[in-house]
């Protein structure tokens, strides 16, 4: 992960909640079908824990979209920190995709002035979770996310999912 997360600066710290974020790939593209693609998510998440940027809960990587549990620390702004992961993940998907010449690149084509491809649809879902109801709700939406799709028979058979680390 680039360091410009480390330059949001020593802010004081901010007791919030912990933010239930869907993101979705533009169009529904299958972006995420590719596993290097998944662990792009997976080593910019580990970025941010081990960096102290954010706690991660609990996360789902589908092939159109993932869904994330996580909570910022050290004040910082929810809309910044979203949206430096993920225009680093786009990068990096993107450098994955041109590598690999793959078709989805024509599908994600959108040259716009300041970006040529778009990953991410805009404007991704994040919803406070202020309650223990609200979190164990998302919580098991999340890790039944790939049964509910045919992926597994179990959530914690899912390899890109925090459901295992639950049991």
């Amino acid at each position: 992960m680039p360091h410009d997360f480390l330059e949001f600066g020593d802010m004081e710290c901010v007791k919030r909640y912990a933010d239930y974020t869907t993101v979705t790939c533009r169009q529904w593209l299958p972006v995420l079908e590719d596993d290097h693609n998944k662990d792009i998510v997976i080593q910019s998440m580990r970025y941010l824990s081990e960096n102290k940027i954010a706690i991660i809960y609990a996360f789902v990587i589908m092939e159109t979209h993932f869904h994330l549990i996580w909570q910022l620390l050290g004040g910082r702004e929810l809309k910044k920190v979203q949206q430096v992961f993920l225009k680093y993940t786009a990068q990096m998907i993107l450098r994955n995709l041109t590598n690999a010449d793959s078709p989805l690149l024509a599908d994600m084509l959108v040259n716009k002035l300041d970006r040529k491809y778009q990953v991410w649809m805009r404007k991704s879902l994040s919803i406070p979770l202020w309650s223990p109801s609200v979190l164990k709700q998302k919580l098991n939406y999340i890790h039944s996310n790939p049964v509910k799709a045919g992926l597994c028979k179990y959530p914690e058979e899912y390899k890109y999912s925090s459901a295992r680390f639950y049991l």
